[in-house]
């Protein structure tokens, strides 16, 4: 018996491990081979090898000579800390009013949200274009900060919510008792505690507005406001016969790392945040 449940562990351990050996691997050699292109010389680009012959950071050189390209991460940067930060702060303070306050409506305002969440973009894509250019929002930083903030607040306001429901309602009563005010409250006890939350619904929103593309290809038409993604589809090369593959690798890799980065860092925070809620003991 023993022996039969050893067999059968070390197997599901094998399917498992195998498993994700494929899954990283699959996932990781579009990233090699960008990581691969941006390394190597202009005329080495088509010569069929994986690794680099010469390693060479030309590319890297060529973008941030190109005026596009610093513009276009700063305004990635920008843009995105923003829409970050309000997005969060507007949230706060709608999940908290949805999970401590008993109002009429509320299931409906949080199916809102969920719905505003799973709308496709591309579907207001055509009435957002005009109505920008005619209210004077089109290729300007607000232009693109409105948007954001209106699909990722759903989202915000979800993960918060249930780190607020997590809360004990009896902190909340005895600042009060202790003489703060509601918003002395919120600030000083709820929010600190609800921190990690608060964490991972910035990382989030701050995502989708670094990767977005639709938004910044569509309502930008000038360096003043289109970011990384949309800049490197304006990519050229030196001539009209080559083409910029190794400038537009080296693009990726830049705007690729950050997020990497903060992922690598902040893991357990984001996983946290996605899964709270979802086992109850």
């Amino acid at each position: 018996m023993a022996y039969r449940r050893f067999n059968q562990n070390l197997t599901e351990r094998l399917f498992w491990d195998s498993g994700s050996i494929i899954v990283m691997v699959y996932a990781l050699i579009p990233v090699a081979w960008i990581i691969s292109l941006s390394l190597k010389r202009g005329a080495d680009l088509n010569d069929h090898r994986f690794f680099p012959a010469t390693v060479s950071f030309e590319h890297y050189q060529a973008i941030f000579q190109d005026p596009q390209f610093p513009a276009a991460l700063w305004n990635s940067v920008g843009i995105g800390a923003i829409s970050t930060l309000l997005a969060v702060l507007l949230a706060m303070f709608a999940a908290y009013a949805i999970v401590r306050l008993e109002f009429p409506g509320k299931r409906l305002i949080l199916s809102g949200a969920l719905a505003v969440a799973m709308f496709p973009p591309i579907a207001i894509m055509g009435p957002l274009f005009n109505l920008w250019r005619q209210i004077g929002l089109f290729d300007t930083w607000l232009g693109l900060i409105l948007p954001y903030m209106t699909f990722t607040l759903p989202l915000a306001i979800w993960t918060l919510s249930t780190f607020f429901r997590e809360i004990p309602w009896d902190l909340d009563k005895a600042a009060r008792v202790d003489g703060a005010t509601p918003f002395q409250a919120f600030c000083k006890v709820i929010v600190p505690l609800a921190a990690p939350g608060v964490f991972t619904a910035a990382i989030l929103v701050f995502i989708f507005a670094w990767n977005d593309f639709l938004f910044a290809m569509s309502l930008t038409s000038t360096t003043q406001a289109r970011t990384v993604p949309a800049a490197i589809a304006f990519f050229a090369g030196t001539s009209r016969f080559e083409l910029p593959t190794g400038s537009i690798a080296a693009a990726s890799v830049v705007v690729t790392l950050p997020i990497v980065v903060i992922v690598l860092i902040f893991q357990r925070r984001i996983v946290a945040g996605l899964t709270a809620g979802a086992v109850k003991g």
